[in-house]
């Protein structure tokens, strides 16, 4: 059984960087494509970026590119989101989610997800 636990979040100030961190525990992981989603207050889940199994290929959602960068380490494990340039539209709780191989920004599409963790970035 896959399992994901986020850590990282916090309480920021805008502009300033944070580094969210996604451990995964299951033999599969390292053929799955993984990628962060969040949800802020009120507003339905969105995608935010996705990156394959080798690592090769990246994609993010236009609010956040340029500012964030997804990045996975096979050999241990954790998924990366490292979030520069924060803004308050960036509040949400951020969840990992791990799908069988293949690009997608849909959530149904994903099987398996973490409990979040909360971002709060003031001004």
């Amino acid at each position: 059984q896959v399992q994901l636990v986020e850590s990282g979040g916090g309480l920021v100030q805008a502009g300033v960087s944070l580094r969210l961190s996604c451990a995964v525990s299951g033999r599969i992981f390292r053929s799955y494509t993984m990628a962060w989603f969040r949800q802020a207050p009120g507003k339905e889940r969105e995608f935010v970026a996705a990156i394959s199994w080798s690592g090769d290929s990246t994609y993010y959602a236009d609010s956040v590119k340029g500012r964030f960068t997804i990045a996975r380490d096979n050999a241990k494990n954790p998924v990366y989101l490292q979030m520069d340039s924060l803004n308050t539209e960036d509040t949400a709780v951020y969840y990992c989610a791990a799908k069988l191989p293949g690009r997608s920004s849909r959530g149904n599409e994903y099987d398996y997800w973490g409990q979040g963790t909360q971002v709060t970035v003031s001004s």
